[in-house]
């Protein structure tokens, strides 16, 4: 049986023309890099079982069955579908985790958040700073979170957070490469 790839990366900011343009005129292959694209099209195979080109009940029945999910009600098979304002064809398909990857602002939004913070434009923020906003404001973190937050953004020697990089990686889903 073959596995679904893991596909875990947030959509690639789509460039922005001069003069703006409507939500609908991007072309949705311009936000994702070619190896995601890629990717999208391997799950799409694997999931389109009688490879006619467009995610039907019926594909998803057999491939969730292929996975070890019996007796999926039909019901949920409709909602699936009906996720789509059509057809699941490919674009559909990209589309589609374009929209449900796309819950996270754009990258510039949220280093601009941060700034709000950075009155020196440093790049960076105390940790002791972070760890009390993120602990005592809104939805605020528990001590877990905030561990599992500083193994994976460690502060430097002086006790800073690189909050450019933290952008980076809520809006790639990775860190960029020096």
């Amino acid at each position: 049986m073959p596995e679904l790839p893991l596909i875990n990366q947030a959509p690639k900011k789509a460039k922005r023309r001069a003069g703006g343009g409507g939500e609908g005129s991007s072309n949705v292959f311009s936000m994702f890099e070619q190896s995601q694209i890629q990717e999208y099209k391997e799950a799409f195979t694997i999931i389109d079982q009688n490879r006619d080109g467009i995610i039907s009940k019926d594909d998803l029945r057999d491939v969730l069955a292929s996975l070890g999910q019996l007796n999926v009600k039909n019901e949920e098979l409709e909602a699936m579908i009906k996720e789509a304002s059509g057809p699941i064809n490919f674009t559909v398909f990209l589309t589609m985790f374009g929209e449900k990857l796309k819950g996270a602002d754009p990258e510039d939004v949220i280093v601009s958040a941060f700034k709000v913070l950075d009155p020196e434009g440093t790049g960076s923020i105390k940790k002791e700073f972070l760890a009390e906003l993120l602990t005592t404001q809104c939805d605020r973190f528990s001590a877990e979170e905030m561990k599992n937050l500083f193994a994976a953004f460690p502060p430097d020697v002086a006790g800073n957070v690189d909050y450019k990089n933290i952008c980076y990686v809520i809006t790639h889903g990775e860190e960029k490469e020096e």
